[in-house]
């Protein structure tokens, strides 16, 4: 910490101006970088009005991006519910991006600005760009002009081919975007700004090698491969593969070039948010614990008054407030209220550790230092592994956590699985880790066969824990609109690990559903 020094008040009131938005921008940064030690993309601030923050909300939060009817669906619905004062808004949204974009609404008060300046600009942009999960899947160099080039491509395919046509291969992309990302790094890191150079290329090439003759070539029963038995036919079809949008890009052999593009793009959106699944409590407890700290330090050197302060506290208690079990507003852990209080509880252990902290947490119990322990855990955890590895005993105490089990099979329904002792405090650890955990809480459906020298028919595998199948009615509807991209019938066995096959789910494609 800096030795205690004033500064001029950045603001009076809650009136600003541009300038003042840049005084605080800049005492923040000083605050940031100076004395937290932060590491951010250079900034990028956009003062924006409410209807246009709904308008970013609609479209998942992204600048420059191509239509498509459900953001307007969207738009709708959270702009009824905000006029009728049933929802409130965002303060700001930022962008993973160099340089980091912060969306500000006018209507905030001065002190309402420096909280999501601090919380934003600094909190987020530390964790975009020093977070392992974004380093190896994000491209933050080139995500606004991949997202520039994806508008202007989905708009010229729109005028090329119709409105329908590019909906309905939008909306069959968008159903399966859950199911469009490579889960394990590869070598290589993404290079946005190269696609829309390879995209020209790959139009170029089937321009080149176009010829109409091929259309008048037999295929079907009349024309047989020769037989390949199942492991070879499943290596040259790449197969198993979970990533069912990169199948599609590569394989379904009736999409057309600019289908294949859209995918493409869709598949690369999905990627882009990825590591934000994974890291919703670390990032919000980043950027709240970072904004409570520049608050603070700001008032401390007297550059935001005690009624600022005061505004301050209000607004960070609600975006860290924690309802009850037996709250009608509760729906789950509050993200900002548990990543919040794990950094304050690692903050502690850090500075002022117990007996029961130097057993649990040996390697960084009273070391002293907290902005080195907390950028080391910011850079090389994510929320399953953060959980797991350093919820203490004595936050799961003041937050009163418990482990109740509710197993259909046990007479008894439910049952208090774990309390607070030693093996309770691991089992509540374990069993709230994974609820963070992707492969856990997501299906794990994967392509498993495919006969492109047969009927074609694709063959998908969910493969079930706890007992947990898939709603019967929604996994349909994604089925159908698979059917529809590979334009041959699909099948999908849900089985249990043992491989034994619980249900299934066969759907055949629509007529002409993709036909351009």
């Amino acid at each position: 910490m800096m030795a205690d020094a004033s500064m001029e008040r950045l603001f009076v009131g809650a009136d600003w101006d541009f300038a003042t938005i840049q005084r605080i921008h800049d005492a923040c940064e000083k605050i940031a970088i100076g004395e937290l030690g932060l590491d951010v993309y250079p900034n990028q601030i956009e003062i924006i009005t409410a209807e246009q923050m709904l308008d970013v909300y609609s479209s998942i939060g992204m600048p420059l991006f191509y239509k498509h009817w459900s953001f307007g669906k969207h738009f709708a619905h959270h702009e009824a519910f905000y006029r009728k004062g049933l929802r409130g808004l965002a303060y700001e949204i930022v962008i993973n991006s160099s340089p980091c974009i912060s969306y500000l609404m006018e209507e905030n008060t001065a002190t309402m600005q420096a909280l999501v300046i601090a919380h934003a600009a600094f909190g987020h942009n530390h964790f975009f760009k020093n977070n392992y999960l974004f380093k190896l899947w994000t491209d933050a160099e080139g995500i606004l002009d991949y997202l520039n080039f994806a508008k202007s491509y989905i708009a010229r395919c729109e005028e090329r081919y119709g409105h329908a046509a590019v909906e309905r291969t939008l909306d069959a992309a968008h159903a399966l975007m859950s199911h469009g990302v490579h889960r394990y790094a590869g070598k290589k890191t993404p290079d946005l700004r190269d696609e829309e150079k390879r995209e020209r290329e790959r139009r170029e090439y089937d321009e080149k090698i176009f010829n109409d003759l091929w259309r008048t070539i037999p295929v079907g029963a009349g024309k047989k491969m020769p037989d390949l038995d199942l492991e070879r036919r499943r290596s040259l079809a790449g197969l198993p593969q979970e990533n069912i949008l990169y199948f599609l890009e590569k394989m379904a052999p009736r999409l057309k070039s600019w289908q294949r593009e859209i995918i493409r793009i869709v598949r690369h959106v999905a990627q882009y948010f990825y590591p934000q699944s994974q890291t919703k409590v670390m990032n919000e407890g980043t950027a709240t614990y970072v904004h409570y700290r520049i608050m603070t330090r700001l008032h401390e050197l007297g550059g935001i008054s005690d009624g600022d302060f005061l505004e301050f506290l209000k607004s960070h208690t609600n975006v860290v407030f924690q309802p009850t079990f037996n709250d009608q507003r509760y729906s789950g852990l509050n993200p900002y209220a548990i990543g919040f209080a794990m950094m304050q509880d690692i903050e502690r252990i850090v500075t002022r550790p117990k007996d029961e902290d130097r057993q649990w947490f040996p390697e960084i119990a009273g070391t002293g230092d907290t902005m080195a322990v907390l950028r080391d855990l910011w850079a090389n955890y994510r929320d399953e592994s953060f959980v797991s590895q350093f919820l203490s005993p004595h936050l799961m105490r003041k937050m009163r956590m418990f482990q109740l089990t509710d197993d259909p099979e046990e007479e008894e329904g439910l049952r208090v699985a774990a309390i607070h002792d030693e093996r309770g405090y691991r089992r509540i650890r374990r069993e709230l880790a994974r609820q963070y955990d992707v492969g856990w809480i997501d299906p794990h459906i994967e392509i498993v066969d495919v006969d492109l020298a047969g009927d074609r028919r694709l063959l998908l595998k969910h493969t079930v824990l706890n007992g947990a199948l898939l709603e019967d009615m929604d996994a349909k509807r994604v089925l159908q609109h698979l059917a529809d991209l590979w334009s041959y019938d699909v099948l999908m066995q849900e089985v249990d690990r043992s491989g034994t096959v619980l249900r299934d789910h066969l759907v055949h494609p629509r007529a002409s559903a993709l036909a351009a």
